[in-house]
């Protein structure tokens, strides 16, 4: 592919944003194809489309990610390198996320029925989840938690299967929340031009901003989690595919990845937290 011919893992850990670009670009297009050649089933075509764009620039970071833990012996540092792929994943994700946004804020209502329908369901149903009543918060929170437990299970197993398989389940999180997004945004975009008219566009910009914030507050603990987890079971996949398991140094690359499942869940219990008691309070 051609973006893919110019991007590469190392140059996304030197210049992470410009994956945020990347995102967006194969996003985009997924959509734009799935309207065109397959408009009843969109909302899982996209996903598709864009996880085959992203696949080939994930798997040569599991396999760059592998080899330093076989070069590098101190795990502090091991993590730290481990940081610069996630931090640029984040921005892959982010650019897929603002991309189903865009997408969703400014289609006729029509299209958006079609190409976001299965990613409109699973919002229903999550709002459903999270209604209730105060004394039922500390359930709500375990639901989520437990929820996104199992989320963070098929990443690390689609990872270690597939190579880099978890980007399927963060793609399809990402339509998700893009969607959200532009749901609150469209919502709110009519209210102002229903007070205001549309001469203002300072709404316009404030009131899409004010719905990436709704989201981003736990999702950017909660989706990094599933980028660690995906990155442990992607480096233990690359480990098997290339015989690694059979070096000493694989003890140090299982050891690795038991760190990186950890800070995982430490990361969703934080974004479980803040979906169920800071989010609702701040919207």
């Amino acid at each position: 592919m051609v973006i893919e011919s110019l991007m590469n893992p190392f140059k996304a850990e030197k210049k992470p944003w410009e994956m945020f670009f990347v995102g967006l670009v194969y996003s985009s297009i997924g959509i734009l194809l799935s309207i065109w050649v397959f408009r009843e089933a969109s909302s899982l075509v996209m996903v598709f489309l864009t996880v085959m764009a992203c696949v080939p620039i994930l798997y040569s970071t599991m396999r760059l990610e592998e080899g330093k833990d076989m070069e590098i012996k101190s795990e502090r540092r091991l993590i730290k390198e481990h940081n610069k792929a996630i931090f640029f994943f984040m921005f892959l994700f982010a650019g897929i996320t603002v991309s189903c946004a865009l997408w969703y804020t400014f289609l006729p209502a029509n299209y958006t029925s079609i190409v976001f329908e299965k990613q409109s369901q699973t919002i229903d149903s999550i709002n459903n989840l999270v209604s209730g009543s105060a004394p039922g918060q500390f359930t709500i929170f375990s639901k989520i938690f437990f929820n996104n437990i199992k989320v963070l299970a098929f990443a690390t197993l689609f990872s270690f299967i597939y190579g880099a398989g978890a980007i399927f389940i963060l793609t399809w999180n990402a339509s998700v929340i893009g969607t959200a997004i532009g749901r609150f945004a469209k919502a709110s975009i009519g209210s102002v031009a229903g007070s205001f008219g549309f001469t203002n566009v300072a709404a316009y910009f404030q009131t899409f901003s004010a719905g990436i914030l709704r989201y981003a507050i736990h999702g950017i603990p909660e989706v990094m989690a599933y980028f660690y987890g995906g990155l442990a079971g992607g480096i233990i996949s690359v480990a098997i595919v290339n015989h690694h398991y059979e070096s000493e140094k694989f003890s140090r690359i299982l050891f690795d990845a038991s760190d990186l499942l950890i800070i995982s869940i430490i990361f969703l219990f934080i974004a479980a937290l803040l979906e169920v008691f800071v989010t609702p309070m701040l919207f």
